[in-house]
């Protein structure tokens, strides 16, 4: 077994090397090569989601929906980028196109991670030419998503807008002598946290993504006794707080698609300002407010013109890797400690999800039927 990281424990172990990073990557890039099986864990780790990618015929029209919802958005490249606060060059990118998901994006370490990657996959590293430049590794996952690693972006200096003054508490009153007053308009997102995709596999998907970016389960959904269909998956920074998720795969019939992507804002007022300015613009909300129960963000969902649904969320759970993950049901995923449940249209939730775990059951026979017949 062996993996960058003990690759490197082991060569400051046997002061191989020197410890010259470029020439202890070139040798672990040779293993590759000479026996990728000996990979049991994760090629590399990667930090956070990065950005998500669809393709629309109505750029103005995406523009309008995504500055509603707080994004600064300019255009490059005749593609239509949206960002926050963070600093980061992006983290929405729309290209022309027939309405669809293009890609998720994920944020290496470093270029020599992604060149590690590169190697594994035997694909190229490539200069990206997007706003923010650096490199970027392109994957195709087991249901035909795009994956882009990057690395080496260019990076502002992240700015979180002052929302409001201080909270008063029962126990604490820092704001005295003067009111609170908030300007009315979108909300402030600062940042991507995570995205959802709809697969085919939900077992042979996680795998894919955990072998090569070492993604942590925080949560399992067992959607009917023994009949697990998707989890929350996060990055691993070791006793680093990561967020409860950074991507969520969820087994489902229907084919491809996203499921989400979901951006945190400063705090809940600043939630609740950009809901009601979403409201007032005359947008499609689709799963208003609430607060998770898996999670725990307050969360406000909306959809943009071509069907795509964006959260808000703020005052999520993080967690560091070594909490163990949790089998949870699907009235955990679904339902709120607060505000509605997960609109389902005219199939009530027990329903939707006795539907869901037949799927998986007859999906997963007919897999050991077919298995049974290529023996």
């Amino acid at each position: 077994m062996l993996t960058v990281d003990l690759w490197f424990d082991k060569i400051k172990l046997t002061g191989k090397f020197h410890c010259n990073r470029q020439i202890a990557i070139a040798r672990f890039m040779e293993l590759i090569r000479e026996d990728p099986g000996e990979l049991t864990m994760s090629v590399i780790k990667v930090q956070d989601i990065a950005h998500v990618r669809y393709a629309a015929p109505d750029l103005a029209a995406m523009r309008m929906f995504l500055e509603d919802f707080g994004m600064k958005c300019f255009e490059a490249g005749g593609r239509l980028y949206g960002k926050g606060t963070d600093g980061r060059p992006f983290f929405h990118v729309t290209e022309p196109g027939k309405a669809e998901f293009l890609a998720v994006g994920f944020f290496a370490r470093s270029i020599e991670d992604l060149e590690i990657l590169a190697t594994h996959d035997g694909v190229a590293v490539e200069d990206s030419t997007e706003p923010g430049g650096g490199k970027i590794v392109r994957l195709i996952d087991p249901d035909g998503y795009r994956v882009e690693i990057v690395a080496g972006q260019e990076c502002a200096e992240p700015s979180i807008p002052t929302i409001r003054d201080p909270i008063n508490t029962p126990e604490e009153k820092p704001r005295l002598n003067r009111p609170v007053r908030m300007k009315a308009g979108p909300s402030h997102p600062h940042r991507i946290g995570h995205t959802g995709l709809a697969v085919r596999d939900f077992r042979v998907s996680e795998k894919w993504y955990k072998d090569r970016f070492g993604l942590l389960t925080t949560n399992e959904f067992e959607i009917a006794k023994d009949v697990r269909s998707g989890a929350f998956l996060r990055v691993d920074l070791g006793d680093q707080p990561a967020d409860h998720h950074a991507l969520a795969l969820l087994q489902l019939p229907g084919g491809r698609r996203n499921l989400h992507a979901a951006f945190e804002v400063p705090n809940i007022d600043d939630l609740m300002l950009g809901h009601n300015h979403l409201k007032a613009k005359k947008h499609k909300a689709f799963w208003s407010l609430g607060k998770h129960i898996l999670g725990s963000q307050v969360f406000d969902y909306w959809k943009d013109p071509f069907g795509n649904e964006l959260e808000h969320w703020t005052d999520g759970d993080v967690y560091t890797a070594d909490d163990p993950p949790t089998v949870e049901t699907l009235q955990a995923l679904v339902g709120a400690q607060w505000g509605p449940s997960l609109p389902t249209g005219v199939v009530p939730v027990g329903a939707a999800g006795w539907l869901l775990s037949t799927s998986v059951r007859l999906q997963r026979f007919f897999s050991r039927q077919s298995e049974g017949q290529n023996a």
